[in-house]
């Protein structure tokens, strides 16, 4: 049953298919002082420009879509594309011409260096896993046994590299463009990494053991063992990707969800900074093999260790839980027990390392303390939030919050006839109960003092595109696509009171001026 449930975990990603659909492809040319951009536009779709900053754009044409630029300019362009049965998911391409003598540079969406970043803390916890860290002395054998050499020490780090953005590259093959946008907010995808994590968790435990079947690591171990040449490095990093597997396995799981949200480079750019951050260390221990004798050596820190990460994955499991349970409207999750179980898992954290701490060494003590004080500060934190707090640190886990002092419709018609009957304008929120960001604006944007009291002024409809009961999701993605050409979220349209948008739209932010500055009213 144990390697029934393993299997099944690896080969989930498979069991869906898509392909990448990008149908539309930017170019840049220095024209003299000013850069000239052009996206064409494949036949059969049409563009949809969410947000173009301050600049328009000189022509647009059935194919195409060109915008000039002036010698310092910064413009983000946030774009999605539509046929007559798909809209592909939201991108973002921020152009910037600088007077150097580098020309035209492109950067992208700042969201791709926090997944970037988000991979390099992931690989940075999994050197220290049970999983991990032992085999880097196995690591140091097998290339002292080769002859060592700094070619094979860079090779097995790039080969390491390599298998894990692999699998980002896989894992965005599979699901395409435009269903990598609904994967972070899909109620069964949720619920399976929900389940996945506290399997794991109880696992870290010490309930059970999950790991690969052993034959996979030894008949892997062996060829490597037997087989000279590239071939054997590659075969060695494979070895290290599947036993490590059941201490890896879930944050790769919560990294490659996180990033589905974003772009589509989004997972193998996680992926990236995920085997950056597992290979270093094995490389720089291959080249310099008397480093190993300076490393603490496995023991019960690292069951410590163990234990810490098993809380951590319980805390983070609830997110893919409350995702599922909003969808779906089954009320098992309210915001007050999240937050009573976030601070049981926090003040777990403190009171694991606080037990018997006289026993370990003053170096032990040192490290403990510097774990458990903010586990301890952070679960204190939480307490408030018992009775309705904004705990804002945890708005983009938490089930959203509710605001006072606004009038909140769920339902289109009924609002916009609720605020023709006053003669209010109309704030629409486009929203999705697994949107991180979402959550994020209502704590530091929605709740503050300021914009609630011009919210006042305002019919505020609020639309959740994920919702799965009786279509209510589907028909309002449907009125964002189709009335507003948009279907990313957050998203805010301002009409007036006869229902005519006077404002471009409101996407992401978390400055509550910039928010006031765009109301009208």
């Amino acid at each position: 049953m144990k390697k029934f449930f393993t299997i099944l975990v690896c080969l989930f990603p498979l069991f869906v298919a898509a392909q990448i659909v990008e149908p539309v492809k930017w170019s840049g040319e220095e024209i003299g002082d000013s850069v000239r951009l052009k996206a064409v536009i494949e036949p059969g779709f049409h563009m949809n420009i969410i947000e173009l900053g301050e600049y328009e754009f000189d022509a647009e044409y059935a194919d195409s879509f060109v915008i000039t630029l002036a010698k310092t300019e910064l413009t983000p362009i946030r774009y999605n594309a539509c046929d007559d049965k798909m809209c592909t998911a939201p991108e973002v391409w921020t152009f910037e011409k600088k007077v150097t003598g580098d020309g035209l540079q492109v950067t992208g969406d700042r969201s791709l260096w926090i997944i970037f970043l988000l991979g390099l803390l992931g690989g940075l916890l999994a050197i220290f896993t049970p999983c991990v860290w032992p085999i880097i002395p196995m690591t140091v054998s097998f290339f002292l046994k080769k002859g060592g050499g700094v070619r094979d020490a860079v090779l097995y780090g790039i080969s390491i590299i390599v298998l894990y953005v692999g699998l980002g590259i896989l894992v965005t093959l599979l699901f395409g463009a435009s269903a990598l946008n609904d994967l972070s907010t899909n109620a069964v995808v949720n619920i399976f990494f929900f389940l996945l994590l506290v399997v794991f968790a109880l696992s870290f435990f010490g309930l059970f053991e999950i790991t690969l079947p052993d034959s996979w690591s030894t008949a892997l171990d062996s060829k490597a063992r037997s087989t000279g040449g590239f071939l054997s490095i590659l075969l060695m990093a494979f070895t290290l990707v599947i036993v490590s597997f059941s201490c890896t396995g879930p944050i790769i799981g919560t990294l490659l969800v996180e990033a589905a949200g974003h772009s589509l480079l989004a997972p193998t750019l996680g992926m990236l900074g995920f085997a950056i951050a597992l290979a270093l260390p094995f490389s720089l221990f291959a080249m310099f093999p008397e480093w190993l004798k300076q490393a603490p050596k496995s023991g019960s820190w690292m069951e410590s260790f163990k234990v810490v990460l098993a809380f951590l994955e319980l805390a983070l499991s609830l997110k893919f839980l409350s995702v599922a349970d909003l969808a779906y409207g089954w009320g098992i999750l309210p915001r007050w027990l999240f937050i009573a179980i976030w601070i049981a898992c926090f003040a777990g954290i403190g009171i694991y390392l606080l037990w018997n701490i006289r026993a370990v060494s003053t170096t032990r003590k040192i490290i403990r303390a510097v774990v458990l004080i903010p586990s301890l500060a952070f679960a204190g934190y939480l307490v408030p939030g018992l009775w309705g707090a904004p705990v804002k640190a945890i708005s983009a886990f938490a089930p959203p919050m509710e605001i006072e002092g606004r009038e909140v419709f769920n339902n289109y018609e009924e609002g916009l006839a609720y605020a023709r009957q006053e003669g209010k304008p109309v704030i629409i929120d486009f929203t999705g109960y697994g949107c991180v960001n979402c959550r994020k604006m209502e704590a530091y944007v929605l709740d503050n003092d300021s914009v609630k009291a011009r919210l006042q002024n305002y019919v505020f409809i609020e639309l959740f595109v994920d919702d799965k009961r009786d279509g209510i999701g589907d028909k309002n993605s449907k009125i964002q696509r189709e009335l507003y050409g948009a279907n990313a979220q957050p998203f805010y349209v301002q009409l007036d009171t006869y229902g005519q948008q006077v404002a471009e739209p409101m996407a992401f932010t978390t400055d509550p001026l910039e928010f006031i500055n765009w109301l009208k009213y």
